[in-house]
């Protein structure tokens, strides 16, 4: 038999003072009550209750054991009720991953207002360029840039990522504007290393041609800030996604170049474990997302939600 019923009913047993208001407590018949008690008893190998046709008395090891299987079952209902709170109120840690350079350029604004919105939840985030297994680390979600590898996850589409090519005005003064793929070809480039999603440097011309731009790499490195300081400074000529250099190219300090030609459209995408059961606080963030990268127009965060 189930053992927590069992000490549910011993527990209610004692309560109502026979087993008769056990069995009526939880719609047993009396001998189904005494069963469950007699179950338990002879798992123990000891006499918990002493019994009689009108009592119930409790021996020296059936009060020890009366005492600990209240707190037993005055926990296990609060962890049910915390539970069910879970799925009506707005509380709790949420642990998130997201690459590193978009989650230090756009994350913090978020979930600044989010926790401003939910002031019950606290947030941990996990910022790193390399893949996350979230079911593994334990987290709620990943924010996840480029082509999915993750088929066991949710995934909710937050908006489209351009990838851009573009250098400084000083780099340009000096070298020239790449008017060309051949152009491209030979300049120096800006490179990131740790790109999972393969399309990297390449760049299709107005006729339909996919061209991969394979020049000299002047500067290589697995962090996309440290590139945009690099071409700011006249390095070179980067390329990446638009919420790291657009809002460069909008004001002014970066250029794109060959903008008649396309580049990659990536995607970015809130991943989750299955929908069954989801906590509150996870469906209202990844609400918040959407909301919030839907909304912010801006060039520089390519975030308009396209569904």
């Amino acid at each position: 038999m189930d053992r927590l019923t069992g000490m549910a009913v011993f527990v209610a047993a004692i309560e109502e003072g026979s087993l008769v208001g056990a069995a009526r407590r939880f719609g047993l018949s009396q001998s189904m009550a005494g069963k469950h008690v007699s179950a338990i008893e002879e798992q123990l190998q000891v006499r918990l209750l002493q019994r009689s046709t009108r009592t119930l008395n409790l021996t020296e090891a059936g009060t020890a054991y009366y005492l600990r299987c209240k707190q037993i079952l005055e926990t296990v209902e609060d962890a049910n009720h915390e539970a069910q709170q879970a799925q009506t109120t707005v509380r709790g840690t949420l642990r998130i991953t997201a690459p590193t350079t978009f989650g230090a350029m756009h994350l913090g604004p978020v979930i600044a207002s989010f926790l401003e919105t939910y002031p019950d939840v606290s947030v941990e985030t996990l910022l790193s360029d390399h893949y996350i297994d979230v079911i593994e680390k334990g987290l709620d979600l990943a924010i996840r840039i480029g082509n999915l590898q993750d088929s066991d996850l949710i995934a909710k589409r937050l908006a489209p990522c351009k990838m851009v090519y573009c250098a400084a005005p000083s780099y340009l003064k000096r070298f020239g504007i790449p008017r060309t793929i051949e152009d491209l070809q030979h300049a120096p480039r800006l490179a990131f290393t740790d790109a999972i999603s393969p399309g990297d440097w390449n760049i299709t011309d107005p006729g339909g041609q996919t061209h991969v731009i394979s020049g000299v790499v002047r500067l290589a490195a697995n962090n996309m800030q440290m590139l945009l300081a690099s071409a700011l400074a006249g390095a070179g000529i980067a390329y990446g996604p638009d919420f790291v250099f657009g809002a460069s190219i909008a004001s002014g300090a970066l250029h794109s170049v060959l903008d008649d030609h396309k580049t990659a459209e990536l995607a970015i995408h809130a991943v989750y474990p299955t929908k069954r059961h989801t906590s509150l606080k996870l469906r209202r963030f990844v609400e918040h997302l959407n909301s919030q990268f839907g909304k912010n127009q801006a060039r520089g965060a390519a975030l308009k939600t396209q569904e």
